[in-house]
């Protein structure tokens, strides 16, 4: 058995089991993987995959067992070679991310740019998706890091980190019955308007949703989307009231758009950065987190990737006061609270 072997095989794995896929995906031919497939099998004296004529069918039992093994190995050797060039002061790698829109949209090119300017040998990769996009890459080690909010149930084998907390805001185009209000906008009143807002996770969760029930309210969502300039588009088109994290709001959005303060009417939550417990953080990798959450210091990262659970790195951040994140200000308050200006 040789890494080659088990790298040719995660590749198959990867690929939805298409070995011309695999091949191209490794720069190798489909020859070379399907014979050193056909040796693997042969050597374990177990059957990897089910066959339906030439082409790959499934993934037996032991297949699945195999591939997971697989990936620790990979990763080590990872680790390894990370651990190595970390000695040797080398200052060159990969650092892969995948992380939701509107981080990236909204909050990660300043940290990138800085990043880039310090580390130019750094190779950055940039995967957008949903949380359960994110944690499939994260499942089949494509990535070094996954930033997202909520969601951690997904992903129980990374160590998480605080970030930043951000509140929603409601968008509205200028001029609309919301900015007339002779009172603080609440749920009711929101729950009148036909709304617009992200994607809701596939698991059932959302804190949006959680927020009209508990108040015996049932929000008449007309479109979801994962961007938020999509759903400010379609703010603009008049097709509903946008609610969308405080970030996404542009000073150039001011010239056609309003943003009211939601502070309080749903829950304020928390963007994490995760990483999976036996990484090995090259300095490059440490020096990004404390770049983008200022309060992970070198030394509080360091004590939370030794630390044998996500309760007790949830105890190390527990009397960590979070930055706030917000777009461009200012932001409408209510008619009722006299109109003076918040940040969202």
């Amino acid at each position: 058995m040789t890494l080659q072997q088990l790298k040719y095989l995660l590749a198959i794995a990867d690929s939805g089991l298409n070995i011309t896929a695999a091949a191209e995906r490794l720069y190798t031919s489909q020859p070379g993987i399907s014979k050193q497939l056909k040796l693997l099998e042969q050597e374990l004296g177990v059957q990897l995959f089910t066959r339906k004529g030439k082409s790959l069918a499934a993934i037996t039992p032991a297949g699945r067992d195999v591939i997971t093994r697989a990936r620790k190995i990979m990763r080590e050797v990872q680790n390894i070679r990370s651990l190595a060039r970390e000695m040797s002061g080398e200052q060159e790698g990969t650092l892969a991310i995948a992380t939701t829109h509107t981080q990236a949209r909204y909050v990660l090119p300043e940290v990138i740019r800085a990043f880039r300017e310090r580390y130019p040998r750094i190779n950055l990769e940039l995967h957008q998706g949903t949380s359960e996009q994110i944690a499939e890459l994260v499942g089949a080690n494509r990535v070094d890091f996954a930033i997202a909010t909520g969601s951690r149930q997904l992903f129980p084998t990374l160590v998480t980190l605080p970030c930043y907390d951000w509140d929603r805001i409601i968008l509205v185009p200028k001029g609309h019955a919301l900015t007339r209000l002779d009172r603080p906008v609440d749920l009711a009143a929101l729950a009148a308007w036909p709304l617009i807002t992200y994607v809701f996770s596939a698991t059932g969760e959302s804190s949006f949703k959680r927020a009209f029930a508990e108040h015996g309210l049932e929000p008449q969502v007309v479109f979801t989307a994962r961007d938020a300039d999509i759903i400010k588009t379609y703010v603009r088109m008049g097709m509903g009231v946008g609610v969308v994290a405080s970030m996404a709001f542009e000073c150039a959005d001011e010239k056609d758009l309003v943003a009211i303060d939601a502070v309080g009417l749903f829950p304020r939550v928390t963007t994490w950065l995760g990483f999976r417990r036996d990484t090995v953080l090259r300095g490059y990798m440490v020096d990004f987190m404390t770049s983008m959450a200022p309060q992970l210091t070198a030394e509080l990262v360091r004590r939370a990737a030794e630390l044998p659970t996500q309760a007790e790195v949830d105890a190390l951040f527990a009397s960590l006061t979070l930055p706030l994140r917000s777009g461009c200000h200012p932001v409408a308050a209510a008619a009722g609270n006299g109109g003076a200006a918040q940040r969202g």
